[in-house]
């Protein structure tokens, strides 16, 4: 008797875990896009493209990462040309802490040429980042939003890209 009590409850146990696994959305509907685009053309030529994509392991909390590229050409000063490519890539994580507020951290390296200490000629060098902050979502469909965040450099180097605070802008498409 004991034992067909304990099958039951086993069972049963089974039964409720499977039920809560298939309301669990599909791989695909769990994972969110987003990025950051920049352009700008003429004396100084400037394009930049960060793709990102997410995991939503939970409703509120989010990770992934993406490639980041950047191209530069300065015309700006006579005799004097200035062009280079970047590349490196980001991991991040956020958490809706609200409906209208997210907490974010990112991990970024990027490659890009930096002069030397003689500053003779420029060499390539990893520069990292560890960009924490906040931000302010509002949606604009039931799976897009538009995310403007306030963000800190707690790694600044000599070759950092960004200067605190750092405003960041864009769209999330399924988170």
């Amino acid at each position: 008797m004991k034992f067909r009590i304990l099958l039951a409850i086993c069972l049963f146990s089974m039964a409720s875990y499977a039920q809560q696994e298939a309301a669990k959305p599909p791989f695909k509907d769990r994972l969110f896009y987003g990025g950051n685009v920049g352009l700008n053309f003429g004396t100084v030529t400037y394009i930049y493209l960060a793709p990102t994509i997410g995991y939503k392991i939970t409703e509120e909390f989010g990770a992934g990462f993406g490639p980041s590229y950047s191209y530069l050409n300065d015309k700006r000063y006579p005799g004097y040309y200035y062009e280079t490519n970047t590349y490196g890539g980001r991991i991040f994580a956020q958490y809706r802490v609200h409906p209208k507020a997210i907490l974010y951290g990112e991990y970024e390296v990027i490659n890009a040429e930096v002069p030397n200490l003689l500053q003779t000629k420029l060499i390539r060098t990893n520069i990292e980042s560890l960009l924490l902050g906040g931000g302010y979502v509002t949606p604009i469909s039931d799976r897009s939003s538009f995310v403007i965040m306030g963000l800190w450099n707690f790694s600044p180097s000599q070759y950092s890209y960004y200067e605190n605070p750092i405003i960041r802008a864009g769209v999330n498409l399924g988170f």
